[in-house]
């Protein structure tokens, strides 16, 4: 396995999937109920946003080539696209943001208790975001060595996103509101860092195919 390769998708997925941003609005949406149905609500979020990134790992590139976009193409875009959320985390856009969608899910659907589909499963965890970051990493994996490495930095990060389900409550209260804060701001830097350089790589390789 490529260690360095999995170090540097393990930060990607973890910037942006950001499981300790994710389980305040998980502890919100499922305040008051059983700690037995949390729990299945934790599991069903995270099982389901698996199902989807590891799908769109192997079929991601197919679709991509039968709608005619290039890879460069994705990055320019990606990178934009995850500008934009790094953006928001350092100024606590996304933060409000999810607070806001949790509200409108309480309000707007029947039962408010099943929200592994949407929004956690959607777009929490497997959002745009995680998806074109995965297809650029998975379209530059040069060995089956390196997808695995891919794989298996994606997998750990779903794993730690349900463990942080599961003490989502005990956890808002020793991070505390301030704790969070600083660390949303300092994995948005990170993020919009990283943005930059898949516009850079995009652009280089836009460049160069079209010399």
């Amino acid at each position: 396995m490529d260690i360095e390769l999995f170090l540097s998708a393990l930060a990607v997925f973890f910037v942006i999937i950001d499981p300790p941003g994710c389980a305040p609005v998980f502890a919100t949406l499922t305040k008051g109920t059983s700690r037995r149905h949390q729990n299945t609500m934790a599991f069903k979020s995270v099982l389901i946003a698996s199902i989807i990134l590891y799908g769109f790992a192997y079929l991601g590139e197919f679709l991509f080539g039968k709608l005619g976009i290039s890879l460069d193409a994705l990055r320019i875009a990606g990178g934009i696209m995850l500008f934009i959320i790094g953006l928001n985390m350092v100024f606590e856009r996304r933060t409000q943001k999810r607070k806001d969608r949790a509200e409108d899910v309480l309000e707007e659907i029947e039962d408010p208790e099943d929200i592994s589909v949407f929004p956690m499963g959607i777009p929490m965890i497997a959002g745009p975001g995680t998806m074109g970051s995965l297809l650029i990493l998975m379209s530059e994996a040069q060995s089956s060595a390196q997808e695995l490495a891919i794989l298996a930095a994606l997998g750990i990060t779903l794993i730690v996103t349900f463990l942080s389900f599961l003490i989502a409550g005990p956890l808002m209260k020793l991070m505390g509101e301030s704790f969070t804060d600083v660390l949303t701001r300092v994995l948005g830097v990170l993020l919009a860092t990283l943005a930059v350089q898949f516009v850079i790589d995009g652009v280089k390789g836009g460049l160069l195919a079209g010399l």
